[in-house]
Order: structure tokens, then C-alpha cells, then sequence
């Protein structure tokens, strides 16, 4: 018997479907099924992942779905051609552009206006036009009573022989009567009765798993989840002869899943996509366009003539660009690029883009291709056949208004972001299935505050018995059985950070688009993967917080008579600010300023630009799994000698003395070395990621060895070469990106070094980005001698400004409102607009002319913002309150005296409950840091400050403490964590390997202030404790500092 699953849910049905789209093709193919259809919830978020699944094992696949109507039944439908997917795919936009995030409203003359071409299998059971299935969760259950008749003759007026009525059987008591009154409706409606599963899961033990995801969806434990759960487990794929069996009364049902199979022909890879084309001026083609601009901006860059090396890379890439028709494309984000420069938005290109010569020319990007060694192939191929992907950042905070200038361009019918399907991860895992076992909220939230890692925890069995669940029982085993399952499994649909479609048709006959949480952003159903997979392009309009705090920087320097500054105006090769960038002076500095990066500093001391780019690159998981660092390092030191086979290898890696740190380099290697075309070259780097087919790795494998024999070279390098390429594909930069980055890094080296005040304020104004808070970044201001001022409602704007000294130069720093913890925008906006007017006299004048409550009052009082009234913090409080007690009649405040009266004497405030108030309110203090306070306690102990570390020999054993700053668990680093440790003196920079951090995981997780002893070690300057032991130090210092932590 031959047959096709026609109903078919993956978990891109969300909370519905418990198996993923390629369990289910393969499962479908182990049963030999001739095709099985994807039918997700009004959804085609899945169907590219089965797409590719399908391909993988040449097995059929139906695009469809299960379509749910709010005046009629649901019904599935299947694109037997392009046309009719189209058709669902516009049919699905209009549902979820009508409805709120997360469900779809259609009626049932929606489906008339797009049913052309279309099949259709109507689901008989019917709530009533009272009861829709238009969310995400909602369900038809086993007492679901049977569509009348006049809705089905709806269904057979619409698509006559393309019509049928589903009938789905699933061992229950009542399946030959079910069957009788399907057959009863077939006859009356004309519809014939067409067999399916209902699947939600490939095997049956899923039902397990699909139970939990129920109750989740309805918010309630497994076992109060009732009706809504299935009676039993037949909702999998089943074999042929089982199937045989079921519909033995009616094999006619069985029979037509093959009709309807034979008409479907449609594949996602007849889908073409085309690039909007409006951009070229009439008389011109795209491609003349793109050269005439190109030649135009390659002019404007090299005004004393175009280098010759230069002219033959625009040549060689407009050739490839008009072969491969993408110029479209580069005029897509040519005119993006344009909008924001004319808008004075801070924005550049980077990425594998930067090794575009024509990219450089039409100022998207900033590498010189006449100064760099750009290898296009890295971009664009022949050989790759799937899309350049140009990645543009720009002003963390002025994105939204490039992306609504491409939607304002191209209309919602042909843009939209790209989604992503956000996962559940192991600690959203443990929490829903442990609500829907019906365990007690705090066990569970400390079961998942205490296990490390997104996707899995090796010690998760131990920290169940930490938080008491003995995991050997039915009940520990049975929840980590199904965190395991749900850990991975798509939970919702979000969207990219900034990849953006843009199509020249109309992109909802593509793919579905609804809309995003965000007001005025729709998003398309599919991720990067799946754009990628079918070779369609996206913009990336990246949001990049440096890039905000820079131009911020540039406009408080010109507002103060300090220069008019952009990018390509900043002095270069600074040696004062390179010479800082060697003590791992960096706090602040664009990517230079993590644990890993600051470690490295010292030990490469960087002299130029080119040093940057290494700088960037080398501290990447690819050269650090390829075992490129320390080979490198030393080469660097003058500790080894680099050694080159040949005179092609060496001009590959002479730059980086004979280590491969690049993506192109590695590239370049299997070229001269192997005899690789740069495409090939560029296969084989894709193919060492973890998600290709093995099978492919090793075929790479034998062609780049084979071809270095050939060539003479000794097994022991082809061996080395392979390992590099390795871990290029887990995680490296290109030395395109890299030289993007590193001009970054320059830049906001050099007004660190310059201009501090400045600098920490454009920093401060930024918020959030990069590693450190507030706090850190006022502490390393002044230690760079910048006088800072705190807030204050007579001298504080909104942002953070600067204010001159005696000479007139901007030196002091002024923290602004902004910083003020829960004080809204339009309160800053209040005292703005006020104090145009004059300095405020007193609280109650403050009052009067802002108009703002009490609360407002309260909070710039916890804050000390009325410091410039001569008030103390408790004065200022105590005054707050009497604020508009009697306008409010508030009966309880009415003996507070009005204001003028004299407060009573109200005790000082100490110092320590000053600071801790500075924290609460903003997150910093100026007066002291939390530890001070403790300090001679401290001492007691035997723990050193920070600043006294550099005076101890290495390998001592020495105790610190400290606030803790930010936790850091690299992929590389073979599960050490580190940690930064902040007292009143400094940093402190902790070593924890895996061993000491389960031994004291409650405190390393939870603790906000440790004391850790351990050995010291020194190295090139960079100074760790490396730890075995940790003490929580939280109930002496009560001042919670939230940590930025990273993994």
C-alpha cells in the first residue's frame, strides 16, 4: 500500500508539534511514505528545514498548511504548484497582518479570495463561529462536535474537485461510528473523504513531550490539563499496515492521499527570487548603473588616479557581480548606505563585504583595497551559489529610521525582517516543565538559576539533588528526560536584529509576514538559515552601540571648540595611543575591552594599525581551536622562526609570520597549496562547521591532502593546514572584518586617550553596550584625571555633558538625568524645559515650576539631585515628602509641614548609607566604593586590595575580594570561567576552572561579592588569581551591583 501523510505538525507549530521537521522526513522515509506534507498551524516557519531534510533522503515533501478561520472550519491546504503557494503564502500574510503577534484572524471569504489553484482537506470538527483556532495553542479535542453540512457545501462550491473531507482515526471507541457520519457528511457535501494522522510527533514515547507542551500552552500542570491532552499516543507517524488496518472500511481514503500527492509537484526550489530593480534611472540597466557609480565613487576616493591593482578588482568584480546578477543588490545597499549619510547617521560596512573592492568604492565599506589583500572569492563565488550577505552597522540608536525608510521605499507588501525562532534553552526548560510536573515554584527556580550552559548541563543530575530532587526517582528522571527533549524545541517567533528582505515582487507571495511586537515592524516566517538554504538575500541593518557613542563623542567635541571631527579625519598611528592600548588601558575601547582581549593586549603589543586587525582576529574560537595563538605569539616574541614550504605559502602568510590567522588566508592556503579554485576554497572553509554532512568534511579532507602531496608537501603540514580550516569553520574573522573593526578600535582608542571627559560621557549617553556598567566606566574616567560631577537638577541635562575649567577646556564631566534609575523621560524633559526659566531656589520652586509629584521628587532626592540647594540627602527626602501633600489630600501626610516651615532635626546620614543610596538611585557612587566600608575587616583576613597586587611574587597564595563585576565562560576555554572582582583600589581578575567553580557553583552563581584566594600569577604585566576557593562576602556588603555576565 502506498501512502502520504497529508496532516502533519512540527514544533514550528508552537507548543503544538513535539518533533522537529527532520525527524519527521526521515521517519517518514524509514516507513516508505511516498511524501509527507508539513502542515504547521496557519505557519510555513518550518517547511525549509524539512525542505532541506527531504533533499538530504530525495524523499517527497507537500508544502502546506493548517489554515483556521474564524466563521468556518479549519481546513489544511496544499500548494499543488508556485502559483497556488503564492496564493498561501499571501492568505497566511493577510491573517497575521490582521491579528496581533502570535495569531492569525481570517474569515472564510479571505480563503475565497485567495483559494486559486489551491487543494483543500477540510477538518470536520467545529467549536462554531463562537470558538476560533486562530492562536497558536488553541485545539480541537476528541468531544469537538462535527461541522453541518452548509459549511462543508461552502468548501465544495469553492474548490469542487479539488476539495475533500479529511477523516482521522486514532484507535478510539468510536471510530466505526465516526466513520459512518463522515461518510454520511462526504455524501451530503460532495466532498470525498480523504484519509490522515493528525500527526504531532514522529514516534509515539513523544507523547510524553507533547503532554508538557499542552500544558504549557494552557498554563496548567499535566495532570489539570484534562480534555486538552490526547486520549492516547496514535497522534505519530504510524507504519503502512497499521494504516492498512484502520481504514480497512473505507481503503478509498488511503488511496486518494496518492491522488493528492501526484498533483502537489511544487518543491521550494522552483521559488526565484529577484532584487528590487527601481533603484537604476531610466535608460540604464542595473549593472550600468552599478559601474557608473562605482567608477564615479572610485574617482572620489583615489583623486590623484585610480591604482592599477585597484582598477583590475572593480573590473573583476563587476564582471562576477553582472555573471551572478546580484547588482541589484549593491544598489540596495548603496542607496541604504546614502540615506544615512544625508540623515548624518554613523554607519559602515563590514564582514566578508569589506573584500569588496566595489563595496569600498561605493563608501559601504572602509578597507582600502589598494592597502589591503582582499580576496573576493570570500564574498562572492561561483562555486559557493548562494547569496553575498553585506552587513552595514549603524547608530545603535537612529537604526529604526533606516529600517523604516526601506519599508517606507518598498512597502510592507515587499519588505519585512528576517524572524528567528527563539529556542528554549536549558533554564526555560527546567522552568516550564517543572510547572507543568506540578513542582513548587522555588525548587524550580533554583534548580535553574543553579545549571550552567544554554543547551546542556554535564552535572545536571547533581544539581537536582542540590536542590533536593533525588534524580534516580520516576519523577527526577522523568523531568530530566523531558528538559533534555524541550531543551532545542522552537518556542515563539522573534525577529533579527536587523536582517532585512526586500523583494521585487511582492515578498508575502514568497513567504508569509506578520507582524512583530515592535510598533511599526513585520517580519517574514523564515530565519537566516532558511534565506540562506534558497539562496535569497537580506540587508543587515545592524545596530552597533560604538558607532552611537563615537558620533555622540564627535558632536560634544565640536560643541566645545574641539574640533570637527569624523572617521577619516582622526590622526593615525598614534604611538601615545597604541603605547596605552599595550598596558591594557581599555576599559571603554570598541572590542579591545573583555577579559580575553585585555589578557591579550600586553602579550601582542600592538605598534600599528595591522597589529589591530590581529588583535581582533586572533582572539576568536578559529584560531584559537586551529592552535594559531601560541605559534604565533611566540614567532612574535622572537622566540621561533617562521618557516615557509614554499615562496606561494610564504606570500600568503608573511604578514602574520607563517600562521594562518585570517579566513582568507586559510582560503589562500588550499589555493596555492592544494591547487583549490577560491571557491572551492571557500566550500571547504564552510564545510568544517559542525552542521555540514560529515561525509562532505572528509571528501574536502582527501582533495586538500592529495593535492599538497602532489605538490611535495609533507603529510604532517597537509595535516596542520586541515586542522586551521577546522576551526576557521566553528568561529573566525575574516581579515576584512577584522580591518573594519580595527578602525574602530583606533578611533575610540585615540579619543580615549584625547579627550576622556568626552569620551565616558558619549559612552555613558550610549547605554546599554559593551562590557561595563556606569560605574566602571565614571572609575576609569577618573583615574584618567576627569573630575566628575554628580547629578544635579541646576546643573545636569538629560545626557551626560562636559563643563570647562578655568583654562575653558572641557575637563569635567557632568553626569546627566539619564542615569537616574526609573526616572522617565518626560520628568527630564520637565525640568528641562523649567529651569530655561532660571536655577531652581528651593525644592518647593522646583516643584511649582515642573509640576512633578512626589514620586519624581522622591527619586532625584534618593539621588541626591538637590545637592546644588545645599541640602543634604535626608533633608531633601524629608522635604519631598511634604510636596503636594495638601493639592494630593492625602490624609496620612497632613501633618507635614507646609512648605517654608522648619524640618525637624533629622539625624545625619553615614556614609555608608550615602553610598548605598548612590547605588540604589544610580548605579555609582562618587563618594566611596561599597568595600571601603569593610575594609579593616577585610584586612583581618589577609585579603589584599587590588592595588597591591603587582607588589606580590607569582604562584603566592593570596585572598581578594570584591564586587562582582561580570562572569565570562568562553567556548574555548574548556569550561574555566572568569571573573572580574572590582574593590576600592581596582580590578581583580580571577582564573576559575571547572573543578573549584561546581565546588562553590551556589555562591559563584549567586553571591554578588566574593572573597576568592587562590595563587597569583603574573604575565606579561596581566596579572590572575587563579582560584580555589570562594567565600560570599554578600551579607557584609548589602549594595547589589547587578554583574554582566557572558557566555
Amino acid at each position: 500500500m502506498l501512502y502520504t501523510e497529508l496532516h502533519c505538525k512540527t514544533n514550528y507549530s508552537f507548543l503544538q508539534g513535539a518533533s522537529h521537521p527532520d525527524e519527521l522526513i526521515q521517519r517518514a522515509h524509514q516507513l516508505g511514505y511516498t511524501a509527507l506534507a508539513i502542515t504547521d498551524r496557519n505557519s510555513l516557519a518550518g517547511v525549509v528545514r524539512a525542505h532541506t531534510a527531504a533533499n538530504d533522503l530525495d524523499m517527497g515533501l507537500i508544502i502546506g498548511a493548517e489554515v483556521t478561520f474564524q466563521d468556518a472550519p479549519a481546513c489544511l491546504l496544499w500548494a499543488p504548484q508556485r502559483a497556488a503557494y503564492g496564493q498561501l503564502c499571501r492568505l497566511l500574510t493577510v491573517g497575521r497582518r490582521r491579528a496581533k503577534k502570535g495569531e492569525c484572524h481570517l474569515r472564510f471569504q479571505d480563503l475565497a479570495d485567495h483559494a486559486g489553484g489551491l487543494l483543500a482537506g477540510v477538518i470536520p470538527h467545529w467549536h462554531g463561529p463562537g470558538r476560533s483556532l486562530s492562536g497558536n495553542h488553541d485545539r480541537l479535542t476528541a468531544d469537538t462536535p462535527l461541522a453541518p453540512k452548509e459549511q462543508l457545501h461552502r468548501y465544495h462550491e469553492l474548490f469542487q474537485d479539488r476539495g475533500h473531507l479529511l477523516v482521522e482515526l486514532h484507535q478510539g471507541p468510536n471510530d466505526a461510528q465516526r466513520i459512518e457520519q463522515l461518510q454520511q457528511l462526504s455524501r451530503s457535501s460532495r466532498l470525498p473523504l480523504l484519509a490522515a494522522g493528525d500527526v504531532h510527533y514522529h514516534l509515539a514515547d513523544r507523547m510524553e513531550l507533547h503532554d508538557v507542551l499542552t500544558a504549557i500552552s494552557h498554563n496548567r500542570t499535566v495532570s489539570r490539563s484534562g480534555r486538552q491532552r490526547f486520549p492516547n499516543a496514535e497522534r505519530h507517524l504510524r507504519t503502512r499496515a497499521e494504516l492498512s488496518a484502520i481504514y480497512r472500511d473505507i481503503p478509498e481514503a488511503l488511496e486518494r492521499t496518492q491522488s493528492v500527492s501526484r498533483q502537489c509537484r511544487f518543491s521550494l526550489d522552483q521559488l526565484r527570487y529577484e532584487y528590487p530593480e527601481e533603484l537604476a534611472p531610466a535608460g540604464l540597466t542595473p549593472i550600468e548603473h552599478l559601474a557608473q557609480i562605482t567608477w564615479q565613487g572610485a574617482h572620489w576616493r583615489y583623486p590623484q588616479g585610480i591604482p592599477g591593482k585597484v582598477q583590475r578588482l572593480l573590473r573583476h568584480e563587476l564582471q562576477l557581480i553582472e555573471e551572478l546578477r546580484y547588482e541589484a543588490y549593491f544598489l540596495t545597499v548603496w542607496d541604504l548606505v546614502r540615506f544615512a549619510r544625508q540623515r548624518d547617521i554613523l554607519c559602515q560596512g563590514r564582514g566578508s563585504a569589506a573584500n569588496s573592492a566595489v563595496c569600498y568604492c561605493l563608501q559601504i565599506t572602509s578597507v582600502d583595497p589598494d592597502k589591503a589583500d582582499l580576496l573576493f572569492e570570500r564574498f562572492i563565488s561561483r562555486e559557493r551559489n548562494e547569496a553575498p550577505d553585506i552587513d552595514v552597522d549603524f547608530e545603535h540608536q537612529r537604526r529604526e529610521e533606516v529600517l523604516q525608510y526601506l519599508y517606507d521605499k518598498y512597502g510592507r507588501q515587499r519588505a519585512g525582517m528576517t524572524g528567528v525562532v527563539i529556542s528554549y534553552r536549558l533554564r526555560s526548560a527546567i522552568r516550564d516543565v517543572g510547572k507543568a510536573l506540578g513542582l513548587s515554584p522555588d525548587r524550580v527556580d533554583t534548580l535553574a538559576r543553579q545549571v550552567d550552559g544554554r543547551s546542556r548541563d554535564d552535572q545536571f543530575e547533581q544539581r537536582c539533588q542540590q536542590v533536593g530532587m533525588d534524580p534516580e526517582s520516576p519523577l527526577g528522571q522523568q523531568l530530566i528526560r523531558l528538559v533534555t527533549m524541550l531543551t532545542g524545541c522552537p518556542r515563539h517567533l522573534s525577529q533579527h536584529v536587523g536582517g532585512m528582505v526586500i523583494t521585487q515582487g511582492p515578498l508575502c507571495e514568497l513567504v508569509p509576514i506578520e507582524n512583530a511586537a515592535m510598533d511599526g515592524r513585520t517580519v517574514i516566517q523564515w530565519n537566516k538559515d532558511d534565506l540562506e538554504e534558497l539562496g535569497i538575500l537580506k540587508i543587515d541593518c545592524l545596530a552597533l552601540g560604538m558607532l552611537t557613542a563615537i558620533h555622540k563623542c564627535f558632536q560634544l567635541l565640536g560643541q566645545h571648540g574641539q574640533g570637527d571631527w569624523k572617521l577619516d579625519t582622526i590622526p593615525a598611528e598614534d604611538p601615545h595611543v597604541y603605547e596605552m592600548l599595550c598596558q591594557a588601558d581599555s576599559i571603554g575601547v570598541f572590542q579591545v575591552e573583555s577579559r580575553a582581549q585585555m589578557s591579550m593586549l600586553p602579550r601582542l603589543q600592538p605598534r600599528c594599525y595591522y597589529d589591530l586587525v590581529i588583535e581582533i582576529a586572533i582572539v576568536r574560537p578559529g584560531p584559537i581551536q586551529g592552535n594559531m595563538v601560541h605559534p604565533y605569539l611566540r614567532r612574535r616574541a622572537g622566540q621561533e622562526v617562521a618557516t615557509y614550504p614554499t615562496p606561494e605559502i610564504r606570500d600568503v602568510l608573511h604578514k602574520t609570520l607563517g600562521v594562518p590567522l585570517f579566513q582568507e588566508q586559510a582560503m589562500r592556503l588550499a589555493v596555492v597549496a592544494a591547487g583549490f579554485t577560491p571557491g572551492e576554497a571557500d566550500q571547504l572553509r564552510r564545510a568544517m562547521g559542525a552542521w555540514r554532512r560529515p561525509g562532505l568534511i572528509d571528501q574536502f579532507r582527501r582533495k586538500l591532502v592529495n593535492g599538497m602531496h602532489s605538490r611535495g608537501l609533507s603529510s604532517q603540514f597537509a595535516e596542520q593546514v586541515f586542522q586551521q580550516i577546522r576551526g576557521f569553520g566553528e568561529y573566525g574573522f575574516p581579515e576584512s572584518h577584522a580591518a573594519s573593526f580595527a578602525l574602530l578600535v583606533y578611533v575610540s582608542a585615540w579619543l580615549k586617550y584625547y579627550h576622556p571627559a568626552a569620551f565616558t560621557a558619549s559612552l555613558i549617553n550610549s547605554q546599554p553596550m559593551g562590557f561595563y556598567g556606569i560605574s566602571q566606566l565614571v572609575r576609569d574616567a577618573r583615574e584618567h584625571g576627569v573630575t566628575v560631577g554628580g547629578v544635579d537638577i541646576n546643573r545636569s541635562e538629560s545626557d551626560c555633558t562636559l563643563e570647562t575649567d578655568p583654562a575653558d577646556k572641557p575637563t569635567r564631566l557632568r553626569l546627566g538625568l539619564r542615569i537616574i534609575r526609573a526616572l522617565p523621560a518626560s520628568a527630564r524633559q520637565a525640568i528641562l524645559e523649567a529651569r530655561q526659566g532660571g536655577i531652581f531656589q528651593s525644592q518647593h520652586d522646583f516643584q511649582q515650576r515642573t509640576g512633578l509629584g512626589r514620586a519624581v521628587m522622591m527619586k532625584l532626592a534618593t539621588a541626591g539631585a538637590f545637592a546644588s540647594l545645599q541640602q543634604d540627602r535626608r533633608h531633601a527626602l524629608w522635604e519631598s515628602l511634604a510636596q503636594q501633600s495638601r493639592p494630593w489630600e492625602l490624609p496620612l501626610f497632613d501633618s507635614l509641614p507646609a512648605p517654608g516651615d522648619q524640618p525637624p532635626c533629622l539625624p545625619a546620614i553615614s556614609a555608608a548609607e550615602e553610598v548605598a543610596t548612590d547605588y540604589k538611585s544610580t548605579g555609582l557612587s562618587l563618594q566611596a566604593h561599597p568595600v571601603s566600608f569593610c575594609r579593616q575587616e577585610l584586612e583581618h583576613l589577609g585579603v589584599i586590595p587590588a592595588d597591591q597586587l603587582p607588589c606580590l611574587p607569582a604562584n603566592q597564595p593570596t585572598r581578594v575580594a570584591g564586587l562582582v563585576l561580570l562572569r565570562q565562560r568562553p567556548s574555548t576555554a574548556r569550561g574555566i570561567t572568569f571573573v572580574t572582582l572590582e574593590d576600592e583600589t581596582g580590578t581583580i581578575n580571577l582564573i576559575i576552572h571547572q573543578r573549584t567553580w561546581q565546588k562553590f557553583s551556589t555562591v559563584a552563581r549567586r553571591a554578588h561579592a566574593w572573597i576568592a584566594s587562590g595563587r597569583l600569577e603574573s604575565r606579561n604585566s596581566v596579572i590572575h588569581l587563579v582560584v580555589d576557593h570562594i567565600a560570599d562576602l554578600s551579607e557584609q556588603i548589602s549594595i547589589v551591583v547587578p554583574s554582566r555576565d557572558f557566555k
